[in-house]
């Protein structure tokens, strides 16, 4: 098992390096370094200035000294300094960041109880037009996208029926919705999984046992069938962490909510590439760890993955 955990943070810290130096290498293959894309929008703005600030970030620098530069302020939590702003990049997310995670996080979970529920019911489901119809809710989930249905039930709760409003005012609905919203194309590629997994364990020897004694579908289900379909939809709700962030910025900036979405959109419209960097960059983290701790679960749902790793004869005859 530390072996298994110890290759697991050495991939993620890894994939990590590797995001970083793409990120670098990405800005600079730029016509111009950040300092002077960023000014060159600023008529007043004359060389000099931009000599003092390029010498003030660095950016006067050697390729090579602003690369282990950077990453040495990285492993410190450093992300360099924002160029509309003059603070921190990590101090200018660190103000936003705490909407964007109650809206990523809540609905996440509200994703996963839905995936659970529309699996529940398709495989409990007595009526075969009824188990057909609930089957084909994740695939039309799925392809409604995030800022139709956000403006549609924007324009039905906030216009048509006055039950919220229009901008952020702490109400239930004005979290409430946008969490669903997300949450409903999230869940799509989770309930599909889950029910194709969950219709391959039933094919199981030890369902029919389970049967054969007696036992009801929902305690089968419950007890047994969900436990082992759950490593599958596992992986893919790690990898949907990514489709949450992009998510979030589409949902943010439907509903008008300060976040990591609008930074975004703030940080490339005045084209602050630190600042975009910086996003990135932690973008990237989250996705790495998110999906590390998918990785060190997974055994704990299904230790044969320890065993087949170790190539034991025993491992392979299973």
């Amino acid at each position: 098992m530390g072996g298994y955990i110890a290759k697991r943070v050495g991939q993620a810290l890894l994939v990590i390096w590797l995001a970083y130096t793409a990120v670098f290498i990405a800005v600079q293959s730029l016509p111009n370094d950040p300092v002077t894309i960023f000014l060159n929008s600023d008529s007043a703005a004359d060389p000099a200035t931009i000599a003092q600030m390029k010498e003030y970030y660095g950016y006067d620098q050697p390729v090579i000294n602003q690369y282990f530069s950077q990453l040495l302020g990285l492993l410190r939590g450093d992300l360099g300094y924002s160029l509309s702003s003059g603070s921190e990049v990590s101090d200018r997310i660190g103000e936003v960041a705490g909407s964007t995670l109650v809206l990523a996080g809540s609905a996440f979970v509200v994703a996963v109880v839905l995936a659970v529920a529309i699996t529940a019911a398709a495989s409990l489901a007595r009526g075969a037009k009824l188990r057909n119809l609930l089957l084909n809710l994740p695939p039309l989930m799925v392809s409604i996208p995030v800022f139709w249905l956000g403006l549609v039930l924007l324009q039905l709760l906030a216009v048509q029926l006055g039950v919220m409003s229009l901008f952020p005012d702490d109400s239930f609905l004005s979290l409430a919705v946008p969490i669903f919203v997300l949450a409903v194309h999230l869940s799509a590629p989770i309930a599909q999984v889950l029910i194709k997994s969950v219709q391959e364990v039933n094919t199981q020897p030890f369902v029919d046992v389970l049967r054969a004694k007696g036992a009801s579908e929902s305690w089968i289900f419950y007890r047994h069938t969900l436990k082992n379909a759950a490593p599958a939809a596992l992986s893919i709700a790690g990898i949907t962490i990514g489709t949450l962030l992009a998510g979030s910025v589409i949902t943010e900036t439907v509903f008008a909510r300060a976040g990591l979405g609008q930074l975004i959109l703030q940080s490339v419209t005045v084209q602050d590439i630190p600042l975009v960097q910086g996003l990135v960059l932690l973008t990237a983290v989250v996705f790495t760890t998110v999906n590390l701790l998918v990785d060190l679960i997974h055994p704990k749902l299904d230790p044969r993955i320890i065993t087949a790793r170790s190539g034991s004869p025993r491992a392979l005859a299973a």
